[in-house]
């Protein structure tokens, strides 16, 4: 049996997403749903990262400030970032003031700037699964938390000298940017992701 609940719209959908409107909008909208772009995927990276040790929600409904914060995750623009801007954000109210994961966010930008336009994409993309070999999951107990794919991919951005990236936050990356689909079986946004 499905783990799959009806929403206010009686749509069926994935149960997290069913516990506040702003999961509503996220899991119908965006997660699962395939993301380009270098600066497109080192936000996610980084949004990532900053929710490790925290519930998503927490991110999601502070994104605006972490734009704000991070100039719109522009790589070429974070990578200028100076301590002086690192102290800024320590006291951003707006963003999550962890003082590892801001320098990581920073440094992950200057090793980006580096990187030749179109890298990161590559390279993310290149570790995403066959679809056909990944079964829609029926249950949430079905979704992996890490894979072999996640696990590469963390090995491959840690070796390039990307931070704050294990082989959790790798596969929850893959999720956001649509590399695989765990809406599950049943979820009425499935077949749009």
């Amino acid at each position: 049996m499905s783990d799959v609940l009806a929403g206010p719209d009686g749509a069926l959908r994935c149960p997290w997403a069913l516990s506040t409107e702003d999961y509503v909008a996220y899991h119908d909208e965006e997660w699962g749903r395939a993301v380009h772009g270098d600066d497109a995927l080192y936000e996610r990276l980084c949004l990532e990262a900053f929710q490790s040790g925290l519930s998503w929600i927490t991110i999601l409904r502070r994104r605006s400030g972490f734009r704000a914060a991070f100039a719109d995750f522009e790589i070429a623009r974070v990578a200028t970032f100076t301590e002086a801007d690192e102290e800024r954000l320590l006291a951003d109210p707006g963003i999550i003031r962890n003082g590892a994961k801001i320098r990581s966010t920073v440094a992950n930008a200057r090793v980006l700037a580096g990187w030749a336009p179109g890298e990161l994409d590559e390279l993310i993309w290149s570790f995403a699964p066959d679809p056909a070999s990944r079964p829609a999951p029926e249950k949430l107990s079905d979704v992996p938390a890490v894979t072999d794919e996640s696990t590469a991919l963390s090995k491959a951005l840690k070796k390039r000298g990307i931070r704050f990236v294990g082989p959790t936050t790798a596969y929850a990356l893959m999720q956001a940017c649509g590399m695989v689909n765990d809406h599950l079986a049943d979820c009425a946004v499935r077949d749009a992701a």
